[in-house]
């Protein structure tokens, strides 16, 4: 996974677009070797320099996906998302104050070209594999890490202080895990009073209201015609109709903020498969 974000972060520094207005920065090559005493490229170059990687927990989604396969409930990990750090700094092959000036304008360079693209685009990936990466990676230029101190850093690499900027990415991993389970979306209970005659049957089902990438969808209004009965999801995406009756040909209806109305026809309840879920797309 990691080799393929160095791949297009690769494909992005060389990207022909910015020829117009950043020349140097094309023509310079794109290392992600650790640029320690024995680093010594031949030519111009940016380095970036994976120097951390660490999960993002402020985007973790903790509850576990959940989908029906021949009719059993199969539960997988939430994929994970994983802060990359770069170290970025450039090189140059001229000497003296012409070499600082050089090393100043291509790190200037690269700064402005990785601050133009506040997520990654995942066509700069290419022909690589993309496992798991649901959407365009985030990225954030120059963001300072005061737990961190650069001295001890160089000092590890045992050259001289360079300037530099740190980039982060943060990609998708997917854990690839999963467990099957029984899911439980109907529950069905009958009630009567003295009289046989007047017992009546009572359907409670659930499902969840998911994106077209899968992810649950909180807030999202669910009606079940032609009963009106409708519901909204919670932060799970889960919706809930405590008074269906059996029956088939029903239409689940869903709407959610920013996205085209979703519909499912010839819903049977209770379901067969014990399914309810409604799909964006």
């Amino acid at each position: 996974m990691f080799d393929q974000l160095d791949t297009a972060l690769s494909n992005l520094l060389n990207d022909t677009a910015m020829h117009a207005v950043l020349p140097e920065l094309l023509n310079a090559e794109i290392s992600f070797l650790t640029p320690d005493k024995d680093f010594a490229p031949d030519k111009d170059t940016v380095s970036l320099f994976l120097y951390e990687t660490k999960e993002n927990r402020e985007l973790r989604n903790a509850p576990p996906l959940t989908q029906t396969i021949n009719g059993m409930g199969q539960r997988r990990r939430q994929p994970l998302r994983v802060d990359c750090a770069y170290m970025v700094t450039t090189w140059s092959k001229k000497r003296s104050i012409d070499k600082v000036t050089a090393e100043h304008q291509l790190l200037g360079q690269a700064y402005n070209w990785l601050s133009r693209f506040p997520v990654l685009p995942l066509s700069f990936f290419k022909n690589s594999a993309r496992p798991g990466q649901l959407y365009d990676p985030p990225t954030l230029v120059a963001q300072m890490d005061g737990a961190k101190s650069a001295g001890e850093f160089w000092h590890a690499l045992s050259i001289a202080p360079r300037p530099y900027f740190n980039l982060m990415v943060t990609l998708t991993m997917d854990l690839d895990q999963g467990f099957d389970d029984s899911l439980v979306t109907t529950i069905s209970g009958r009630y009567r009073a003295d009289d046989p005659a007047s017992m009546e049957e009572r359907l409670i089902v659930s499902g969840t209201a998911r994106d077209r990438h899968g992810n649950a969808l909180a807030d999202a209004w669910v009606r079940l015609e032609p009963t009106g009965e409708t519901a909204v999801t919670n932060g799970l995406g889960q919706f809930v109709f405590s008074r269906a009756t059996r029956g088939a040909g029903y239409t689940l209806r869903a709407r959610s903020q920013g996205l085209i109305d979703a519909q499912r026809l010839n819903v049977e309840v209770p379901s067969p498969s014990g399914e309810y879920d409604i799909h964006f797309t």
